[in-house]
């Protein structure tokens, strides 16, 4: 039993002792200084019995001491206003949960898949992808540390409505005269179409971060373009018919240049992986399931799992006390949750006893559906995927949005940290990126895993108190 299940057991022994019948919950307090653990069960009782919940969170807590529960587990227990009741673990007793979970963790041979990262390629790498990259590389070195066979898998999105957006958006920029001509070496071509393409390629003497910046940017101007509903709006969608059915028609020399800045995401994008330690055994990509997916789905329409609605192939989740998506549009294109029908298929060929999917919580209800889906398809998937969620990174003015280019890139945020540790300390660059890692990767650990964060630099980059870098500080010092 888990310390947290052994809390929340004894507590309603305790209120149970007092003569109030509930079960009470158990939480990670934000802050730190607020203990290992914090319950309400003082608040919403005392709703119930009409007592005063001070009162009643002291009594709650003489009730765990009569039984020896606070030497035996913790060395502290805290009433706070306006009743919350705060636990501090005595460090003998995690040192024993962590052994018993250990030794248990290693009798078992299970394979997992963790699937995390998943950046789209022609879109921003920004902080809401390191928390995932982070969430995810931890839970794969904890699974193997504790003697799992864990197999790391990146499943990444080089197709989409957001690829022809950006398209089209770098095709405006280029068309419009927006991109500095100086040190590129462009070739002259009186079709428009190939003066972009050899523009393009000209590109490819710059550096990766100016081409990225510059896939940011057209993205953004590409999501405006297609929001205003009038001839860009048609141009995109016909460039994302181009790239689904690959028939490129009048848009031929676009193929090329969507080949080209797709492999200038995943250099960048593998060169973020290298800089934070993370690596992947498979990467997946949207472009090699969307056939599969489709077919599958087309399968399971014959078979009576999915339906006709509108012109468009959808799964009644509602018949499974989930709600009804769409898994192919109108159009004839899989939707995220029909490729999902592909990639599944292809993600079991490996054996996993179980599939962990590290997305961001508003992808919950999405993967309610895809998995019941896919257990209609394939039986034998039924119970072996597991979404985990962690919560929201926002900016301090709000959610950010790499469709408007409101976005903290991750990679300007480990630049960053690491320029204000070379500012204040005299040592090698070296020593300052792997601080600077630490920094920005810690400042995402140390938070309840579904707790969101306001990011705030200063606070994640300090060198003081609990951050990475006084991690670093204190294991350098005892070794």
């Amino acid at each position: 039993m888990t310390l947290k299940a052994q809390l929340i057991e004894q507590l309603t022994h305790a209120v149970k002792d007092l003569g109030i019948e509930i079960i009470p919950s158990v939480d990670y307090p934000a802050d730190a200084a607020h203990g290992d653990y914090a319950t309400n069960v003082a608040l919403i009782a005392a709703k119930k019995v009409g007592k005063n919940p001070m009162e009643l969170a002291e009594k709650i807590v003489e009730e765990l001491s009569k039984n020896n529960n606070e030497s035996r587990m913790f060395n502290e227990i805290r009433v706070a206003k306006p009743g919350f009741i705060n636990f501090w673990i005595n460090s003998d007793t995690l040192i024993s949960s962590l052994n018993s979970s250990d030794k248990h963790s290693k009798s078992k041979s299970q394979k997992i898949l963790v699937e995390f990262a998943h950046p789209n390629t022609h879109k921003a790498f920004h902080i809401g992808h390191l928390r995932n990259i982070t969430t995810g590389e931890s839970l794969v070195r904890l699974l193997t540390s504790t003697g799992f066979d864990v197999i790391p898998v990146n499943y990444q999105g080089d197709v989409g409505m957001h690829i022809a957006k950006t398209l089209h958006g770098l095709t405006m920029q280029i068309g419009n005269g927006d991109i500095d001509p100086q040190g590129l070496e462009i070739k002259d071509s009186t079709d428009e179409k190939e003066r972009i393409l050899n523009t393009v390629k000209a590109l490819e003497v710059r550096d990766i971060k100016e081409r990225m910046a510059l896939l940011g940017k057209a993205y953004a101007n590409g999501s405006k373009l297609f929001e205003e509903n009038g001839v860009d709006t048609a141009t995109i969608r016909e460039i994302n018919k181009s790239i689904y059915n690959d028939d490129w028609g009048v848009y031929k020399p676009y193929k090329e240049v969507y080949e080209i800045t797709r492999q200038w995401s995943l250099d960048y994008f593998e060169g973020v992986y290298k800089r934070v330690g993370s690596h992947f055994d498979r990467y997946y990509f949207e472009s090699e399931v969307y056939e599969s997916g489709k077919a599958n789905v087309e399968k399971g329409l014959d078979e009576g799992i999915f339906q006709k609605s509108d012109g468009a192939i959808i799964f009644p989740g509602s018949q499974y006390g989930l709600h009804d998506r769409v898994f192919i549009t109108g159009e004839g294109n899989p939707t995220y949750e029909g490729k999902e029908m592909g990639l599944g298929p292809l993600q079991f060929e490996k054996n996993p006893d179980l599939i962990i999917h590290v997305v961001g919580p508003e992808q919950v209800g999405y993967f309610q559906v895809v998995f019941e889906a896919l257990a209609q398809l394939f039986p034998e998937t039924k119970g072996k995927e597991k979404h985990l969620a962690y919560g929201w990174v926002k900016l301090k003015n709000g959610k950010m949005s790499s469709r408007t280019g409101n976005v903290i890139l991750g990679e300007w945020l480990l630049d960053e940290a690491k320029k204000k540790i070379l500012e204040s300390y005299d040592i090698a660059d070296e020593v300052a990126e792997q601080i600077a890692v630490a920094a920005v990767k810690y400042s995402f650990l140390k938070v309840s895993l579904n707790q969101d964060i306001a990011f705030d630099l200063d606070e994640s980059i300090s060198l003081e108190g609990n951050s990475g870098p006084y991690l670093q500080y204190t294991y350098a010092r005892t070794v």
